[in-house]
């Protein structure tokens, strides 16, 4: 009797374990999909007022003041939050997601309903299968993920370079190895999540903004990775 105490023990301690992580990856996927949804929301309005539209397009200080600000509103969310309550967090995260489905309402005019809808759905199929590996994976994926985010930097560098160079062989051979980058951060940042869950479930206001940052991370990697797809697989107007 005694000696199956410790094997009851550690069969409950896992089972609480795993039902922590999976509260916390679905508070996450919630917070991403809310995202997902504002940012579709708010570029689809912003398609039906000609006047802003036209002012992003043809005002490149006002596309660019809008990207910049993304990125503030990215590096300010992932350094203060600690600062933030859970509330101001989650509004914070919603705020960036309206910003970015207005300048992302100008690829939304330039490509084909159809072929946006259908290189959504590939982009949803593939988030789905590399977040499910990264969830049930025992392998550990940290030196992947290491090496990804500095290939993400390279990137990131590359694509600034050809911005000047506007050449269409760099414009693919970025497209292909950024494509590959973000499915293999899907599965890292999964991972990466559900071991925090059980660092921060202690505390619920930290669990709550550890959510937020945890969907922003999964967010990013899904917009990025849709708009590398759409560059293959969308169709112009």
């Amino acid at each position: 009797m005694y000696s199956q105490s410790p094997s009851v023990y550690n069969n409950q301690s896992s089972t609480m374990q795993q039902e922590i992580q999976r509260s916390f990856i679905m508070r996450v996927y919630g917070w991403m999909t809310a995202g997902l949804l504002i940012t579709a929301a708010v570029a689809f309005l912003t398609l039906t007022l000609p006047g802003l539209l036209e002012a992003i397009i043809y005002n490149q200080l006002l596309f660019f003041g809008l990207l910049i600000g993304e990125l503030v509103m990215v590096v300010v969310l992932t350094r203060a939050i600690n600062r933030f309550s859970p509330a101001l967090a989650g509004l914070f995260f919603a705020g960036y997601a309206a910003l970015n489905g207005v300048t992302l309402s100008i690829v939304f005019l330039a490509y084909t309903d159809i072929s946006i809808a259908l290189t959504f759905g590939l982009t949803a199929c593939t988030f789905g299968i590399m977040t499910l590996f990264g969830y049930t994976t025992s392998r550990d994926l940290t030196k992947m993920g290491n090496l990804l985010i500095m290939a993400l930097i390279g990137m990131i560098l590359a694509t600034v370079v050809n911005i000047f160079l506007n050449n269409t062989v760099v414009y693919w051979i970025i497209t292909y190895i950024g494509i590959l980058i973000f499915v293999g951060l899907i599965a890292y940042d999964t991972q990466k999540l559900k071991r925090m869950a059980l660092t921060v479930m202690a505390d619920g206001s930290v669990a709550q903004k550890a959510s937020i940052l945890g969907a922003l991370a999964l967010y990013l990697d899904f917009i990025n990775l849709f708009l590398l797809l759409l560059r293959i697989f969308g169709r112009r107007r």
